[in-house]
């Protein structure tokens, strides 16, 4: 994730990045293309800063919203730069949500 580039932002959603590409489309993380789904039904997609796994379909993932729950699988949340955050997903943006200027994350830790 640390020095990934942010290719999507839906105002008070979410905001994608962690792409390897930058653009959206995908591309092998370390378990290769995709991976099987590892949901685990005690995490909920509670509120911002959870981070979880884009897919096109279940075991395709490739890099308050409880319709995601049980279909994306989560894997952290943030724990520091919540209001960070929450500035990435107010920038403005192209007709395809592709932040006008670069949002890259600089730096992220694992705890």
């Amino acid at each position: 994730m640390s020095g990934s580039v942010v290719f999507n932002t839906s105002m008070n959603f979410m905001v994608q990045g962690g792409d390897p590409t930058g653009t959206g489309r995908g591309g092998a993380s370390i378990y290769g293309e995709k991976f099987e789904d590892e949901i685990r039904p005690e995490l909920k997609h509670t509120g911002a800063g959870i981070l979880s796994m884009a897919n096109s379909g279940p075991n395709t993932n490739g890099t308050p919203t409880p319709w995601l729950d049980g279909k994306h699988t989560i894997f952290g949340r943030v724990s520091h730069g919540i209001n960070v955050l929450k500035r990435m997903g107010l920038v403005d943006c192209d007709s395809d949500d592709r932040p006008k200027d670069t949002l890259k994350i600089i730096s992220a830790q694992a705890f």
